[in-house]
């Protein structure tokens, strides 16, 4: 069911013309002769019924109106307006809200049980999906949000270990954009648009967070030796080509072999080597 406006008449002026018709009717049934009081206690029921369709339409808001259970039509006109007194009003706010999920226990792409909450924006851009095609469209954003999120979190893993792998932790953009995507899909029978959707929490459960960060720091390590060994190699390689370019000093290969072993040992040790000279001869 789409939202369509409908006309409503102002409030303040309505509202004169009923007190002038209650008053009127007052009126004649006080002072008026028989026949007319009859007329003016009809016109005093008629009046006192008109008062039930005023309503209030705050900025910002839509009041739905339907005619004992059949949709007849939104209205956004602010402030004090008045429809068939018959017409049931029900307000919905338009405004842009936001809520914070719940930290959930999910498990990742990879198996490994993680922590994840996300902040959901959002607000209702069609007032008759809301009202009418779920029972509570506030509720229904809390638990589809709830399972969006679920879904996303099972579909990537919280670390990259392959390049160019998103993951949950390393590529926030794409995770929020997908998550928005799942929740604009769930959210659109409701009437209700998803502004924005990020990840507000995520970490490995407690009984393996201990655990994963020795993986993480092993994983550091390993990557910081290959960096390092890395340029040692570059190193002893200009070394090498410098002495041979300058004619400094000819090496054979097993001696090249015990000076690329003794800078290796210096360039790659995680601690500061001690020099061994060698004041006699060469061999």
């Amino acid at each position: 069911m789409k939202e369509h406006d409908i006309t409503s008449r102002p409030g303040i002026a309505t509202l004169l013309v009923v007190l002038a018709a209650l008053i009127g009717s007052l009126a004649l049934i006080v002072a008026g002769p028989p026949p007319l009081k009859i007329l003016g206690g009809l016109a005093l029921i008629a009046s006192a019924i008109c008062l039930g369709g005023f309503y209030m339409v705050e900025p910002n808001q839509a009041a739905v109106l339907s005619l004992f259970g059949k949709y007849v039509g939104t209205v956004k006109e602010q402030g004090l307006r008045w429809n068939n007194p018959f017409y049931s009003t029900r307000k919905v706010s338009l405004r842009v809200r936001n809520f914070e999920s719940g930290r959930l226990k999910v498990n990742e792409l990879e198996g490994s049980p993680i922590e994840i909450a996300a902040v959901v924006v959002w607000k209702v851009v069609d007032s008759a999906e809301a009202v009418f095609n779920v029972d509570d469209y506030e509720s229904f954003v809390h638990v589809q949000s709830e399972s969006a999120l679920r879904a996303m979190a099972t579909s990537y893993p919280y670390d990259a270990h392959e390049d160019g792998q998103i993951s949950l932790r390393s590529h926030p953009s794409e995770i929020s954009q997908h998550l928005k995507e799942q929740l604009d899909e769930r959210l659109a029978p409701a009437g209700v648009d998803v502004i924005e959707a990020r990840i507000s929490h995520l970490a490995y459960a407690p009984e393996i967070a201990q655990a994963m960060l020795q993986r993480q720091q092993a994983g550091a390590i390993i990557a910081a030796r290959a960096r390092i060994v890395e340029g040692a190699v570059s190193m002893v390689e200009m070394a090498l080509e410098q002495l041979r370019a300058k004619g400094v000093v000819e090496l054979d290969e097993e001696r090249k072999a015990v000076m690329v072993s003794n800078l290796l040992v210096v360039l790659c040790s995680d601690r500061a080597t001690q020099p061994v000279v060698n004041t006699g001869s060469l061999h």
